[in-house]
């Protein structure tokens, strides 16, 4: 016997059911069958694996492939309708059933059912998540399908049963007086003393079931709140194990219910599913979008009870706004979870990270969803007609616009902040990479422009609060971290979109002149006001991107416009990017090259005209920058296509002519005398071409934000002539001055320069239309003289040109006759004590650009919003990997593998010895 033994064990206790669930992948009883084999009855007891078999998510989506599930959507997709169904049967049974949830440990348990089975109790919890995970993975791939998808949704989820309604009948047997007049009966008019049975053969009355898909997310949701299961056991009342409490302590709820990490997970499975069946409009294309919406979507934000979206969404908010609470506090323990680099040393799935990741993307995805019915209805209001939610368009976007406790919007402004601040840390730290950065400041930031859109009390309350500017400072920090990340863009014009948002707002320009209490990195910790970081931020995300930034300047510009009412006091700093933004801006070569650039230099001369008006001795440091950028404003006023585009080729020709200089000086070849005869003139004349039209009160030279740094227009110091000088900040003790020399042109430069100037005038005026199609216009964009009248009359310049005539003769008449080295003072308490209000119009009603929603823009952010979850859905289980997905483009890079014994190597190499370890981190690097 004992020989015999070994020999009846194939494999080593048969752990976990391996064996099993190898020959599920590799038999042709097992997933093979699903494809092979057509119309296998529902009761056939192959179905029973998909249920019991797989002891973990990972399980499932590594023995069920995507193209298992298409090859028998294709060969015999009557088994894929028939495992939806009998899967989501034997949910709805199980989770009716006395026998669940599961006793604790059961779940022990079950890691031997398949080593002893008939030993093992039957583990309901262990069924239950098999079939969540089993319509997690096979709901993308029914979605995904093209043409037969919509037949396929109606006949399986959507088909509705239509019986006889036995209740009815009961009820009429036993004499009820109820009764409910048809549409027929009204018509005629009931006759009197007739009776129903004398008019003829009674018709049985009919009852019509709800649908699978109708059913299914009625069971979602009282799984997420059935006692054992996704809340603790204690909550149970009698026999029912359904309860809707709130998860947490919060919003709509002053008691904490508890949770344990088991129920965390088992909260994660649900909501995982929950987002599955909200997924199906990535399956269509963008222009499909609004005019197609999902039937999940339109059901569940439209048809779920009212208590049932109440619970739901303060149960998802709650567990959102306490995770900075409770992210320091890991499982592992406390000071576990606080050493740097923990990150890197402990591998695994943090489950509450994950259960928060995931309620904030069924929540963003909840709020966001507008498509078909589901649109804001128009509104009358205050101020105007506007859109907003009501109940019957999208429930949850309607009581999230509803909140208005104070206390909850503490709790709520709180943690989104918390999470904020939690970023920051990780980015602002001695030690690069010691904390992992939050993996949901995506959706928080989404979340926060969710929410401050919807809820104007929220809005008002966030921005009279002190933690405003902290606000700001974070959106913008981040963004100006993630500026140079591709990957990223989508998310820096969200940030753009939520700035342009709250700018408009009076109580934002209120907290303008207070100062940034937030922890920032150090290099944006001592800018001063508010203010003087918001032109900071924006002018670091217009002039060090190379115009790869190039759809956010609007936004950014409009948020400077807004707010320049409210600006006082801004520094030197300050006050020379805003006029470097605006000289940039009024670059021809930037001006000329795109239709919609110049309602960027629109907006920054109303940027100008509201400090003007409003507050000109209060902002001493910016006047004085506009008065020294004097003949960059008098060009705006007559400026022209031929002049423009003089300007344009006068400055190649003049880095042509810096290039030439430059090959001559390297080459070291015969007569360097007369080679240095030569270099002179030109050397003479380059200069005077770069000073034609150069102002004597001119700032720094500027480049087109949007050019690459290494085509930026060359500066004009003689002392460096090949260095490039794209928006660059000043320093802190630069100060526009007036005092720039100049050196007197002899008259042979002065006839040189008048030859020149009539041979570029010719060649400009002969090749003005190709200049302008190939040289100039960018994506088929050709400017015209009759365009550049039509944004050049309507530029604001009324109110600058009578400043600077004001105040410009009086700077000069100042200059001459003082101490350049006192100039700068005097000149600011001259402004400071300036009062133009006998020149200068009344300042006009504040009417600020508020963001306005568009097709396009709903469209972008789903996009974005979906983008994100897929991305992140990637790892560890890839729920939509391998999937045609329509609404985004996905675009694959290979992914560079990081291991932790390098990261310790790198850490530790010194002490490891260098010898060895350095060379072999030097082949791996290379």
């Amino acid at each position: 016997m004992l020989a015999s033994f070994p020999q009846k064990i194939t494999v080593p206790f048969n752990l976990l059911g391996d064996e099993a669930k190898l020959a599920f992948r590799s038999q042709p009883t097992g997933i093979a069958k699903l494809a092979t084999t057509r119309n296998i009855p529902a009761t056939d007891s192959y179905w029973d694996q998909y249920v019991t078999l797989f002891d973990s998510a990972s399980d499932v989506f590594t023995l069920i492939s995507h193209n298992d599930v298409r090859r028998a959507l294709f060969d015999a997709p009557e088994n894929v309708a028939t495992l939806i169904r009998v899967i989501t049967s034997r949910l709805f049974n199980l989770v009716s059933d006395h026998t669940f949830p599961s006793a604790p440990n059961a779940s022990v348990a079950s890691l031997a059912s398949s080593f002893m089975k008939t030993l093992s109790p039957r583990n309901t919890t262990k069924e239950v998540l098999n079939c969540i995970r089993v319509l997690q993975r096979v709901l993308p791939t029914v979605f995904e399908l093209e043409s037969e998808t919509i037949r396929f949704d109606m006949d399986v989820f959507w088909k509705k049963e239509v019986v006889e309604d036995e209740s009815v009948q009961a009820s009429d047997a036993s004499g009820a007086q109820f009764v409910i007049d048809d549409d027929e009966e009204d018509e005629d008019g009931p006759q009197e003393g007739s009776s129903r049975h004398a008019s003829g053969p009674k018709e049985k009355p009919k009852l019509t079931l709800p649908s699978l898909a109708e059913k299914l997310f009625g069971c979602v949701v009282d799984l997420l709140f059935c006692c054992g299961f996704t809340i603790p056991t204690k909550l149970q009342v009698d026999h029912y194990k359904i309860n809707y409490v709130i998860w947490g302590k919060g919003v709509g709820s002053t008691t904490d219910p508890g949770s344990s990490q088991a129920l965390d997970n088992n909260r994660t499975e649900v909501l995982r599913l929950l987002l599955v069946l909200l997924s199906k409009p990535i399956y269509v294309p963008p222009s499909a979008f609004l005019p197609l919406p999902s039937l999940y979507s339109l059901h569940f934000i439209q048809r779920t009870p009212r208590r049932h979206v109440l619970t739901v969404l303060c149960s998802l908010l709650n567990t959102i706004m306490s995770s900075s609470r409770a992210h320091n506090v890991m499982s592992m323990g406390n000071m576990a979870g606080r050493l740097p680099y923990n990150h890197l040393v402990f591998k695994g799935e943090d489950t509450k990270t994950t259960l928060v990741s995931t309620c904030l993307q069924v929540l963003c995805t909840l709020l966001d969803f507008q498509s078909g019915t589901a649109r804001d209805s128009a509104t009358d209001g205050d101020a105007g007609s506007s859109a907003g939610p009501t109940a019957r368009t999208n429930a949850f976007r309607y009581f999230v616009a509803k909140l208005h406790r104070p206390i909850d919007f503490a709790f709520i402004l709180e943690g989104i902040t918390g999470i904020f601040e939690e970023q920051m840390a990780s980015i602002n730290n001695l030690l690069p990479g010691s904390k992992k950065s939050v993996p949901y400041i995506v959706e928080t930031i989404v979340l926060l422009w969710k929410l401050i859109d919807l809820n104007k009390k929220f809005r008002a309350y966030v921005l009279d609060s002190d933690k405003a500017t902290d606000v700001l400072a974070y959106l913008l920090c981040y963004g100006i971290e993630i500026k140079d990340k591709p990957q990223q863009h989508g998310l820096c014009r969200a940030i753009s979109y939520i700035v342009q948002s709250i700018s408009a707002e009076q109580a934002f320009g209120m907290k303008l002149s207070s100062l940034i209490k937030a922890q920032v990195p150090p290099k944006w910790s001592n800018l001063g006001t508010a203010a003087d970081f918001m032109i900071h931020a924006i002018y670091a995300m217009v002039a060090t991107t190379s115009g790869a930034l190039t759809s956010l300047y609007p936004a950014f510009i409009i948020a400077l416009s807004n707010s320049a009412p409210y600006f006082k006091n801004l520094s030197i700093t300050s006050s020379t990017r805003l006029v470097q933004l605006f000289t940039a801006f009024s670059n021809p070569s930037f001006l000329l090259s795109d239709e919609g650039h110049p309602r960027l230099l629109f907006f920054m001369l109303e940027t100008f005209n509201a400090v003007l008006l409003r507050n000109l001795s209060e902002n001493p440091n910016l006047v004085y920058g506009i008065l020294h950028a004097h003949k960059t404003f008098e060009d705006l006023g007559t400026f022209t296509l031929v002049r423009g585009l003089r300007e344009i080729r006068r400055i190649q020709q003049a880095k042509e002519e810096r290039a030439r200089t430059a090959g001559g000086a390297v080459d070291k070849g015969k007569n360097k005398a007369i080679d240095q005869e030569e270099e002179q003139p030109q050397d003479e004349k380059a200069r005077l071409l770069r000073s034609e039209s150069d102002s004597s009160a001119d700032l720094h030279s500027q480049s087109d934000p949007t050019e690459d740094p290494a085509e930026a227009p060359q500066s004009s110091s003689e002392e460096d002539p090949a260095t490039i000088r794209p928006l660059m900040s000043p320093t802190a003790t630069e100060h526009p001055g007036f005092n720039r020399s100049r050196p007197e042109p002899s008259e042979k430069a002065r006839g040189k320069m008048r030859a020149a100037g009539r041979s570029l005038s010719l060649d400009v005026s002969g090749s003005l239309e190709s200049v302008a199609a190939t040289a100039v216009g960018r994506n088929g964009f050709v400017p015209t003289q009759e365009w550049v009248t039509s944004w050049q009359q309507g530029l604001p310049l009324d109110i600058i040109m009578l400043v600077i005539s004001e105040l410009l003769p009086k700077v000069q008449e100042l200059q001459t006759s003082l101490n350049p080295t006192n100039v700068n003072g005097a000149v600011v308490d001259l402004i400071r004590s300036t009062n133009l209000a006998h020149v200068l119009p009344k300042p006009p009603p504040l009417a600020p650009r508020r963001f306005i929603w568009s097709d396009a823009s709903i469209i972008w952010l789903s996009s974005l919003l979906w983008g994100e979850i897929y991305v992140r859905s990637m790892t560890p289980l890839g729920i939509w990997n391998g999937t045609t997905v329509r609404l985004f483009y996905v675009k694959h890079a290979q992914a560079q593998q990081r291991q932790i014994t390098e990261t310790v190597t790198n850490v530790m190499g010194g002490l490891l010895g260098r010898s060895s370890s350095s060379q072999s981190i030097g082949q791996r690097l290379s």
